[in-house]
């Protein structure tokens, strides 16, 4: 069973984490002020309540007849045991005794008289003073609050600021990887602060620009390669056609015909990489437009037109696209191939066993081959050639599997889908601007 991952925020975690440390602090703080400021005022009342009993002895030893004053007594039976072995030996002292049933606390003091009685006196730990306790707890524990809800919201202005870097790092590294190269994310990020995240951001670029070179030299040699060869396998395919006729020499002529076709793709394909193709764009009627191009391309496939729309496209590219899928559909599906236009949409679907798992996931693969893949054998450029003359286009291509009620997954066939967009790219290879009427 797979564990409940419990996602949160950098934010939260600094705020938590600030808060924890400033709670932590605020707490000791107080326990530390708390006591000390107790045991001060202890102090304190134990040396006025000394003063008391040493005035009210110096009265008791100079009066006659001897009577104890000011609360004092004589060999009080109450007296604690600690002052009575300070008596014993002759020494006067002060204690505080805490009471187990709570309250104030009794400060005592005590003297040794010189026929061997002791005189004492005892009285509760001022009213006062314990009011001041508690107003000096009620403050320690206002502030302690004050502190955690203050340290938790910088901790949340911090984390802020941090979590807002790195979602901007981490949406500009997303159009990185959709293809879009130039973004920069140290520039997404901005910002005057440095911190770790431009150094994430200066990696990230420097990845990005390692890869666009790499990506950039494998395509200059895949396009070296494919235009090297196109001369010799040109000359093959010549010589092919001055073989006798025979089965041999049909299927010399099969396999030389087939590696034309795929150094054309590859050379295409490495045209498509490099973005430097631009659609040359015409206004057609898109349903007419693809009933007579399928029709064309095969006789088999049924063409229904939902709905008819102009779009301003490059026909080339578009028959290139619709060639590649009906391709695809008549060489790894099953009959009846169906072409729909619906505005500016197009659909062609095969009744096959549908598209792999790994298409789905990743899109079109070029040179993928093997049984996991529709294709099963060729080279598999197809589609990607099918996906890279959209883009020209401004267009999406996307692929999925139509499974019927009752029937198992992929079943149903494969769906490719054009969508075409409103506004058609420009030679340039940019969008027109889109002005709104006030």
């Amino acid at each position: 069973m797979k564990p409940l991952a419990l996602r949160t925020g950098v934010r939260w975690k600094i705020a938590v984490a600030i808060a924890a440390v400033g709670a932590l602090i605020a707490v000791t703080l107080s326990l530390v002020v708390h006591n000390s400021a107790r045991v001060s005022m202890l102090d304190n009342a134990r040396e006025v309540q000394m003063e008391r009993l040493l005035f009210a002895q110096r009265m008791y030893e100079s009066s006659k007849p001897k009577e104890p004053r000011f609360g004092t007594k004589i060999n009080d039976p109450m007296l604690p045991p600690q002052l009575d072995q300070l008596m014993r030996d002759k020494r006067r002292g002060t204690y505080v005794q805490e009471h187990h049933h709570g309250g104030p606390p009794d400060v005592w003091a005590a003297v040794p008289l010189g026929n061997g009685d002791v005189l004492s006196l005892h009285i509760p730990f001022a009213d006062r003073s314990a009011t001041i306790m508690k107003d000096l707890d009620r403050a320690l524990v206002i502030g302690s609050v004050s502190v955690v809800f203050g340290g938790c919201a910088l901790g949340v202005l911090i984390g802020g600021q941090l979590s807002r870097r790195l979602r901007k790092a981490a949406a500009a590294a997303g159009r990185v990887a959709q293809g879009n190269t130039d973004v920069r994310v140290r520039d997404a990020i901005g910002g005057v602060v440095r911190d770790e995240t431009d150094e994430l951001a200066r990696a990230v670029d420097a990845l990005t620009d390692a890869l666009q070179e790499r990506i950039e030299a494998e395509r200059r040699v895949t396009a070296d390669i494919a235009h090297e060869l196109r001369t010799p396998v040109t000359g093959l395919l010549t010589a092919a056609e001055l073989l006798p006729p025979g089965r041999p020499t049909e299927l010399v002529r099969d396999r030389a015909q087939a590696m034309r076709t795929l150094v054309e793709d590859v050379l295409e394909v490495a045209r498509l990489d490099s973005a430097s193709e631009r659609a040359e764009l015409q206004e057609i009627a898109l349903g007419e437009f693809v009933e007579r191009r399928v029709r064309a391309l095969d006789p088999e496939a049924a063409v229904h037109v939902v709905h008819e729309s102009w779009v301003n496209t490059d026909p080339r590219r578009l028959e290139r696209i619709l060639g590649n899928l009906l391709a695809n559909a008549a060489k790894h599906g099953k009959p009846q191939v169906e072409v729909t236009v619906e505005g500016r949409v197009v659909r062609v679907r095969d009744h096959g066993p549908g598209f792999p798992e790994a298409l789905l996931r990743e899109g079109p693969s070029r040179f993928r081959t093997g049984a996991s893949d529709r294709a099963g054998q060729g080279h598999g450029l197809g589609l990607t050639i099918a996906a890279g003359q959209a883009r020209v286009l401004g267009a999406r291509l996307t692929f999925r599997n139509a499974a019927p009620e009752g029937t198992p997954e992929g079943a149903g066939g494969a769906i490719a889908v054009l969508w075409l967009p409103d506004h058609a790219p420009t030679n340039t290879g940019s969008f027109p601007m889109i002005k709104f009427a006030d």
